[in-house]
């Protein structure tokens, strides 16, 4: 931002202005351009925990760990082919069967086990509750009368303070040792985002993870989830408060339903031969050595394959290029099928006739300039009666006359170890390239291939002539050429913001009953995953609702598909309010609450209100209750009631309502464009957290687009114009302003701060 910028802030006075809330734009905007009306009071989307802690008598380490050591468990979970493939700690805290630990130790979806140091083996019954962000997890096993460890408060754990950590480092059972608090720390990296975590100065070791983290009174404060990078004498814990709301309001999943969490769609995906395939964002990764020859795994696709000649594409990605992934074609379901995939460099089609290195057939092996080591490329196969012809990233690389395979399906291939991610799947009788303009495209390859190459010992030399003029010379062409990135990047941003907002322009445009709210949320996850795979997330909303309609008797009043959608929403899939990270912006996006099951009042609403419209249930509609959406349930006999579906879809008492003082407007059914511009508004907030005012304005672009007429959104617009250095675009926002002359405006202190721009 450039002082210009920032004084004419300061002299709005809006530095310290929050945007447009989630409610109301007025509302939160303190702003001197507008007056706002009074607040009303809100719901609010999180109870806190209050602990009274009761001072104890300090014990030696060797008391604490005789006194932990048989509440403390080892946690393991198995592959599919039922070796183990992790192993960690967790500790009882309720005697009918509670363990806590962390999400990481349980592993995605798979089988879990805990063992007491008495011997004692269970098998998990249910994952009762967990927290991706916070990398925390309740599991349940199938007993009572567990010695269960009394939690602290961990807000009282002071710096310095003498601490033990128990667990199971590197497989070696029951361990103890003794440290002291380090310090409060902000952490966030992969999925966990915390804000306090406590830093100790005790080594961390693969198997401590989940386990105990004691005052030397044995109350529990934390729970081990990280190692330091940089050192062995360093860990951290996550605070034991923050697993205090998931004990209280749990969002429980018996094991055979958290077994299909981030797996395949049966309906689309039949994975063939091992390895471990699952789906997240739309992407397919895989890992893990298969059973066939090779190491070799498959992953066919359950649709019919079209009649010949047809194309088949997938964008993919391999952690190593020594490794192989790519399609798979003409397959009987077990080993006779073609391949076609890069590896160690090169782009490959192979004939498998059997299950042996005698039965494989490499057709044809060939380098490409097309294929771009270590990134996305995209494949593609077009299968006719007498020859094949692959291509990378549009550009034919192979054709083949090779006839023996035709029939069978179409899918994915693996080998060997390799790590590997897919995106973009097609199947039909023709799939159109995907480079747009091919001259453009090859203009650019030529260009930065010849920036790439190695500068030869004749350049050099030459350069060496007047060394300080050519630094400088190369210094300054560095310095045009970055910014030139930067621009291009900052333009590719815009056209796919300008592309978002008018599919999501279209899509609310239309008669409310026509609007697609599931998909126009979709639009909104897109706006910062350029690569979502919409279509992906529709067909899966799809099969969620033919799974409720299932378990439905053959004519359902709304009351019985009301329980039936409760049920499979929170009951049997765990679909719960996010509890320790409300603002994380992945709350809204509709897509990672769907593979999370984690989310907000408002996504989870959108979920539920897309469910029970695709099952035909249509007495419930969106209650914009202030600070805490809801659904409003409107039966054909008796009175409205309210749902809060954050909290497992139970109903809001006729007191709780009366404490809550809403309005008739608050019980009027809110429009999917007034919901879309509400998820706006959190995403702005959830952006303001981290102070990415670049995202911020993309938010308010659209909001503004959603609602031209919103003079407090034009307000917050112009802020976030001046705050990514567009004066003109302020500007603009400030002369609409002046020349609509919207009721609650300072007009005056607009017309001030247009002269100051000028």
């Amino acid at each position: 931002m450039t002082a210009r910028v920032a004084s004419l802030l300061a002299l709005a006075g809006l530095l310290a202005v929050q945007l447009p809330g989630p409610v109301r734009a007025q509302e939160k905007l303190g702003s001197q351009l507008l007056r706002p009306p009074a607040k009303k009071p809100v719901v609010s989307p999180r109870a806190t925990t209050n602990v009274t802690v009761t001072p104890s008598p300090a014990l030696s380490v060797k008391e604490i760990a005789a006194r932990v050591k048989p509440s403390l468990v080892t946690v393991t979970f198995t592959g599919r082919d039922g070796s183990v493939d992790g192993t960690g700690s967790g500790f009882v805290v309720s005697p009918d069967g509670l363990i806590a630990t962390s999400l990481h130790v349980i592993g995605e979806a798979r089988p879990i086990k805990v063992q007491f140091a008495d011997g004692r083996k269970f098998d998990v019954a249910e994952v009762h509750a967990w927290d991706r962000r916070s990398d925390l997890a309740l599991i349940r096993i199938e007993a009572k009368d567990l010695p269960a460890l009394p939690l602290g408060d961990s807000d009282t754990l002071e710096q310095g303070a003498p601490i033990v950590a128990m667990g199971n480092p590197r497989g070696l059972d029951f361990s103890v040792v003794s440290g002291v608090v380090s310090a409060r720390r902000e952490v966030k990296t992969g999925d966990l985002d915390a804000d306090s975590m406590i830093q100790i100065a005790i080594p961390i070791e693969p198997g401590n993870s989940g386990g105990p983290l004691l005052d030397m009174a044995g109350r529990v404060h934390g729970i081990l989830t990280l190692k330091s990078a940089l050192t062995e004498n360093l860990g951290f814990a996550m605070p034991i408060n923050v697993l205090k709301p998931l004990i209280a309001k749990p969002n429980p999943v018996p094991i055979a339903r958290w077994l299909t969490i981030g797996n395949l769609n049966p309906r689309e995906w039949q994975p063939l031969m091992g390895a471990r395939w699952t789906q997240k964002a739309g992407r397919i990764s895989v890992e893990g050595t298969g059973k066939g020859f090779g190491g070799r795994a498959l992953c066919l696709h359950q649709r019919e394959v079209p009649p010949l000649p047809y194309e088949i594409a997938v964008t993919v990605k391999l952690d190593n290029e020594s490794g192989a992934a790519g399609l798979v074609f003409a397959s009987d379901g077990g080993d006779l099928h073609y391949g076609f995939y890069p590896t160690a460099g090169q782009l490959r089609l192979t004939r498998f006739d059997g299950p042996t290195v005698y039965s494989w057939a490499i057709l044809k092996s060939v380098p490409s300039p097309h294929y771009r080591a270590g990134d996305w490329n995209t494949i593609k196969v077009r299968v006719e009666a007498d020859r094949l012809l692959c291509y990378v990233n549009d550009q034919l690389a192979i054709e083949s006359d090779d006839k023996e395979l035709r029939a069978g399906k179409v899918g994915l291939a693996k080998f060997r170890d390799t790590k590997a991610s897919f995106k973009n799947f097609q199947m039909a009788g023709s799939i159109p390239a995907t480079a747009g303009n091919g001259h453009i495209e090859q203009d650019l390859v030529r260009q930065l291939e010849a920036l790439a190459a190695p500068p030869g010992e004749k350049l050099i030399a030459s350069l060496q002539t007047n060394t300080p003029a050519t630094l400088a010379a190369l210094n300054l062409r560095a310095d045009a050429l970055e910014k030139q990135v930067a621009r291009l990047r900052k333009l590719a941003r815009e056209v796919h913001r300008r592309s978002v907002e008018g599919a999501l322009l279209r899509e609310l445009d239309q008669p409310e009953a026509k609007v697609d709210l599931f998909h126009a949320a979709l639009l909104l996850a897109k706006l910062d995953n350029e690569e979502l795979d919409l279509a992906a997330y529709r067909r899966q909303l799809d099969d969620m609702a033919r799974d409720i309609a299932a378990q439905l008797t053959v004519m359902p009043d709304a009351d019985a598909k009301l329980r039936a959608l409760k049920k499979y929403l929170f009951e049997d899939n765990g679909f719960h309010g996010s509890r320790s990270d409300y603002n994380n912006r992945a709350n809204s996006y509709i897509n990672e609450v769907l593979d999370d099951r984690e989310g907000i009042p408002i996504t989870l609403s959108v979920v539920f209100l897309e469910l029970a419209r695709r099952i035909g249930l249509d007495t419930v509609s969106g209650a914009p209750v202030p600070g805490h959406f809801m659904v409003l349930h409107r039966p054909p006999m008796g009175r409205p009631q309210l749902l809060d579906v954050y909290d497992g879809g139970n109903l809001i008492s006729d007191r709780e309502q009366e404490r809550m003082r809403l309005s008739d407007d608050d019980l009027q059914p809110a429009t999917k464009r007034s919901i879309i511009i509400r998820m706006l508004r959190n995403l702005i907030t959830g952006a303001r957290a981290t102070q990415d005012h670049a995202a911020m304005l993309r938010y308010q672009e659209l909001i503004v687009a959603l609602a031209p007429e919103s003079a407090g959104d034009r307000i917050g617009r112009a802020l976030l114009r001046l705050q990514n250095d567009d004066a003109e675009g302020g500007r603009l926002d400030l002369l609409w302003l002046l020349e609509s002359r919207p009721h609650g405006v300072d007009l005056e202190r607009v017309e001030q701060l247009l002269r100051s721009l000028r």
